[in-house]
């Protein structure tokens, strides 16, 4: 059987008849970059996140670059991320000749440590990005209390979170000063290339945003500020104005496939357990936790990515590949290994969770197209893996985060 990673024509095929008629409309406008389809998606888009401002850009990442600069980070200037994230979190910070500080993870969420982040604040940090990775909010409340006693600017980045809520149901992009957005294609709510979104409530920073979006030109042709092009092409606007209607459903559905996931892993006896963060005996899988466990704070956990965690990692991908799953590896080198910022000289063991989460973090198929059939077919395949493998207790060398 085969079960991609990810298969975004079933989707199309759900939705084939509108978007097909929102493409032809657009090419019969002929008004490509920005205009009445961006303004409909982003008040669009402003209610569904239950925010003041939604304005629309040309990708998740420029979201986070246009983000910092409207908030004039400056060269020198230090912003403190998780070290376990997409390269995008820490390369625009390098841009803009910030210093980017690495903080550690989370064992059960794989989000930054907010215990970890209060230790890397300095006198020249200017501002926090939370990255709510996986589809799962990062912890807010610590967060937002850390920033307000050391006077901290906070971008989420919610490139992979989009209707995620935290707590009371607040939605993430709504803690901050402003929060960052991805439509890229695999995302739960992705365009027909890249585009992305920023979301504020506050009207200065709307303003900065809107004309930095547009090379910083207000009005057209006359410069006070210096901005870049965060446009956002007609087209993809129109295509996310079509999809947003069906996000709810499509989390709601990725959320049956998770659960489906840990009812058979239990059923199998291969699961350590939801949330947890050590093996009980060999051989067992960590499940992703759909709930901070600690507090019991409800998440709504959209699972842009099914995350577990494993023994022999690379060995179980390249038996899944050969089965006809589709897996991937999010993400194999944290920001403090990467060879472009050797030159930051960060102590390589500082991050012991954030390296394990490297190391044993395996994502498999979760959209929402998923069968019944296809996700037993992965968990069988996974059982069989572990009946036909010369296992051991897999022996951390970072830290003692699944030794028993």
């Amino acid at each position: 059987m085969k079960v991609p990673l990810l298969d975004l024509k079933a989707q199309y095929q759900q939705i084939k008849k509108e978007i097909d008629e929102t493409l032809i409309r657009v090419a019969e406008s002929q008004y490509f970059i920005m205009g009445p389809e961006l303004e409909k998606m982003e008040k669009a888009m402003a209610e569904y996140l239950e925010c003041k401002y939604a304005i629309g850009v040309s990708s998740g990442t420029d979201a986070l670059l246009l983000a910092l600069m409207a908030l004039d980070i400056q060269p020198g200037d230090e912003v403190i991320m998780p070290t376990y994230s997409f390269f995008a979190t820490a390369g625009v910070v390098a841009r803009l000749n910030a210093v980017p500080v690495f903080a550690d993870s989370d064992p059960v969420t794989f989000n930054i440590d907010p215990a970890d982040i209060e230790k890397r604040i300095t006198p020249k940090t200017k501002a926090i990005i939370p990255v709510h990775l996986y589809g799962q909010s990062a912890d807010m409340d610590p967060i937002m209390a850390i920033a307000k006693k050391h006077n901290l600017f906070v971008v989420e980045d919610g490139a992979q979170a989009i209707g995620v809520q935290y707590k009371d149901g607040k939605k993430v992009g709504n803690f901050g000063d402003i929060g960052c957005f991805s439509f890229f294609p695999s995302k739960n709510l992705g365009c027909f290339g890249d585009g992305g979104l920023v979301t504020t409530n506050n009207d200065d920073l709307a303003k900065k945003l809107t004309i930095k979006r547009v090379h910083g030109g207000q009005p057209k042709y006359y410069h006070k500020v210096i901005g870049g092009n965060f446009r956002l092409d007609a087209l993809q606007a129109a295509v996310l104005g079509v999809k947003l209607p069906h996000l709810d459903s499509w989390s709601a559905k990725r959320r049956e496939n998770a659960a489906l996931y840990t009812e058979l892993f239990t059923s199998a006896g291969l699961a350590a357990g939801e949330g947890v963060t050590v093996f009980d005996d060999k051989n067992k899988v960590l499940l992703p936790a759909a709930v901070y466990k600690s507090d019991s704070v409800k998440n709504y956990h959209i699972y842009n990515q099914y995350i577990i965690r494993v023994e022999k990692r690379n060995a179980l991908r390249d038996f899944l590949l050969a089965k006809g799953v589709g897996v991937e590896i999010y993400y194999p080198v944290p920001f403090h290994r990467q060879e472009c910022f050797s030159y930051l000289k960060y102590n390589m063991n500082d991050y012991p969770v954030a390296d394990c989460c490297a190391n044993d973090s395996l994502a498999l198929p979760i959209y929402p197209e998923l069968t019944t059939e296809q996700i037993t077919y992965v968990v069988e395949s996974i059982a069989e893996f572990v009946r036909t493998s010369d296992h051991l207790p897999l022996e951390c060398n970072h830290c003692d985060c699944m030794k028993k």
